[in-house]
């Protein structure tokens, strides 16, 4: 016979269960609250204890974060600001911001963004379409100023379009190896997003979101031999847009790409001109690093270190080492992300906390991938450590609801 591992606690013999006391004041109010106030009140619970060891390492990586974005964009802020503390104090405060919209969602119940899921998918769509008619910056369309800081739509909507997922998901996991119901919802929310991102243009974008969509359709169910058919779409589309000219962008960003060291002509050569010094800022870290902030390339060498680069930056100062520590703790978060989540209760918080947990992982690898010149240079930031309101303010408030799904995951909490 079974038994269970934690037993509810049961009172002694000599010590009768108390009996609820009318006349007691605070009994009185609670069985006054109206029967809609405590269903509010169920919006916000405790439950179990978060998870502390996913919590260590995140607040792990934006302290270091802070501190390693702060040391590779000191010269470019005294050289283009009134201090050198400008990106700092800024990313210092959206840290805050972010950090305490982590805490307050971690108390929220996970379940009740399944109400969410498609308002905030249309509220995406809608976001790419507004930015398109706002004032580009070096030929591209990408942000919503708000004052204080901008707003990267694609941000929002690649948590939409994990969210959205993870509940269509949950709701028909029975029915997802059909292509009814596992690949044709995936393809009407992806087909619309992913001409609204070509016409940024924004292609890195492009590229995290139909991975991230692979990922939910993987661990929802669906068959490989859609992936397999998709795959081959995808390159035909690809291979159409190039011979008709419409790739422009993409080709001129394919440009040098693994010749940043190689001297092929001028052009070429001032074209390769960041990711060359992101090299050299690599191969001179060594093994053990020059030193916190004793970079040399981050002197202007390497144009806005503090944002896509700043791991070169990291790699130089630390070294081998120390730059492995920090994938280490990367990889940990992810590991710890994905591990809370396969714990959780139900479908739903599975399939949201791996998609938001992977998120984390696909733009690590391939920030580290364009750093080195494995792949064009796109602009993917390195998470929690690229100078950027919106993009710290998303991620940490994302970090919340896997700490949320962690207080009702069947896992040792340390």
């Amino acid at each position: 016979m079974k038994m269970d591992s934690s037993p509810a606690r049961k009172l002694p013999v000599h010590e009768p269960a108390p009996i609820p006391n009318p006349k007691n004041q605070s009994y009185q109010q609670n069985a006054s609250l109206p029967r809609k106030v405590k269903q509010k009140l169920k919006l916000f619970s405790i439950r179990l204890g978060l998870d502390m060891t996913f919590l260590f390492l995140v607040i792990l990586l934006v302290v270091i974060g802070l501190i390693m974005m702060f040391s590779a964009s000191y010269p470019a802020a005294l050289e283009y600001t009134d201090s050198s503390y400008t990106y700092l104090i800024r990313q210092g405060l959206f840290a805050l911001i972010g950090i305490t919209i982590m805490i307050l969602v971690s108390y929220f119940d996970y379940h009740h963004f399944h109400k969410l899921a498609f308002p905030l998918l249309v509220l995406s769509m809608l976001l790419l379409m507004v930015v398109l008619f706002m004032p580009g910056r070096n030929g591209v369309h990408r942000w919503i100023p708000l004052g204080m800081f901008d707003i990267q739509a694609s941000e929002i909507s690649k948590f939409a379009i994990i969210l959205f997922l993870a509940h269509w998901g949950s709701i028909h996991f029975r029915k997802m190896d059909t292509f009814k119901y596992g690949v044709l919802p995936a393809l009407i929310i992806f087909i619309p997003t992913a001409l609204l991102l070509y016409k940024e243009p924004h292609y890195s974008g492009i590229v995290i979101i139909m991975i991230l969509v692979a990922i939910m359709l993987f661990i929802s169910g669906v068959k490989l031999r859609y992936f397999l058919a998709a795959g081959i779409i995808i390159a035909i589309a690809i291979l159409g847009l190039a011979v008709t000219g419409n790739l422009t962008y993409a080709m001129e960003r394919l440009d040098g790409w693994g010749q940043a060291l190689t001297f092929v002509n001028q052009d070429l050569w001032d074209t390769t001109y960041q990711t060359r010094n992101s090299l050299y800022a690599i191969g001179s870290g060594g093994l053990w690093g020059q030193g916190l902030g004793q970079s040399r390339q981050k002197y202007l060498y390497i144009p806005e270190a503090q944002n896509d680069f700043v791991y070169a930056v990291v790699c130089e100062e630390l070294g081998f080492i120390g730059a492995m520590i920090i994938l280490c703790i990367f990889a940990l978060l992810v590991w710890r992300g994905i591990t809370v989540s396969m714990r959780a209760k139900d479908k739903f918080g599975s399939l949201l906390g791996i998609g938001l947990s992977a998120q984390i992982g696909i733009q690590v690898i391939l920030n580290i991938m364009v750093i080195t010149d494995w792949l064009p240079n796109t602009g993917i930031s390195l998470p929690f450590f690229s100078y950027g309101g919106s993009s710290l303010i998303m991620l940490l408030a994302q970090m919340g609801i896997v700490l949320s799904i962690s207080r009702t995951s069947n896992l040792e909490k340390a």
